[in-house]
């Protein structure tokens, strides 16, 4: 009788060993959230309907808003870092999609305290054969997100439109703004490079924990209102490729503010 309760003992001690070193196995690959989450200063982003004001006091509401995100990276407080394969780091955040604002990658269990991705979409899948170029990057079919130049063979990776009183009436009849911010840096000749890498820190808003059975969600804050900073859209209406992108897109980085994590 003694013999048999040792028995179950062992028993009981190697299987909690065993799934405790499953549990905490950092090859071992799981989901984690990104969630994206536009916002016009201390509001709420709604499309169309939303009154703002940029650092220029300039009234405007926004009726599109979309921006590439791509080439994301998390990393350990110790250090370690993870590149999520390429070819499953492509995403289009669309504010009238709220399905595309939770981006879900794959990355080895453990504790991250920082992550990182490129708004926009690199040099090297800007210029890979089409056949390369699928789903949200596929050019020519599928969908219509007006996010790429045909006539400049390249990604638009942050496009932002809307009403304003201080731009121009258009042939349209309305006073519109465009923000339509890309350029790779080009490859054959240089040219304008509005790719920006943007970094967030995640410790005080609390580590991301992934574990296999349990998906933890960042939740990243966009603010719009920091895209103008140093522009005023009555002397801007309209910026596409052009010298004054760059300071649209070194505002980017600026863009983006960790609120919480939820683990």
């Amino acid at each position: 009788m003694r013999q048999a309760k040792l028995l179950i003992l062992s028993l009981f001690i190697f299987s909690a060993c065993k799934k405790d070193s499953i549990a905490t196995d950092s090859t071992a690959k799981a989901t984690l959230s990104i969630q994206f989450d536009n916002v016009a200063g201390d509001k709420n982003l709604q499309l169309n309907t939303g009154n703002y004001s940029n650092e220029a006091g300039e009234q405007f509401n926004v009726s599109l808003l979309q921006y590439f995100v791509s080439n994301i990276k998390v990393k350990t407080a110790a250090g370690v870092e993870y590149v999520v394969p390429q070819d499953s780091s492509y995403f289009l955040i669309s504010e009238s999609n709220p399905s595309t604002q939770f981006v879900k990658v794959k990355v080895p269990q453990g504790d991250y305290a920082s992550i990182s991705f490129v708004l926009g979409v690199d040099s090297l899948r800007s210029t890979m054969d089409i056949d390369k170029r699928t789903g949200v990057l596929d050019p020519s079919g599928g969908h219509d997100d007006g996010m790429y130049w045909g006539w400049n063979s390249g990604y638009i990776f942050f496009r932002m439109e809307g009403i304003a009183a201080a731009a121009p009436i258009d042939p349209s009849g309305q006073r519109k703004f465009r923000y339509h911010i890309g350029g790779f840096g080009g490859y054959s000749a240089p040219t304008i490079n509005n790719i920006r890498t943007i970094s967030v820190d995640l410790n005080a808003g609390g580590v991301a924990k992934v574990r296999v059975g349990r998906q933890p969600n960042i939740h990243l804050m966009v603010d719009i209102l920091k895209a103008f900073k140093g522009a005023s859209i009555a002397a801007n209406p309209t910026v596409m490729f052009s010298e004054f992108s760059g300071k649209i897109a070194n505002n980017f980085t600026g863009m983006f503010h960790h609120d919480h994590t939820e683990n």
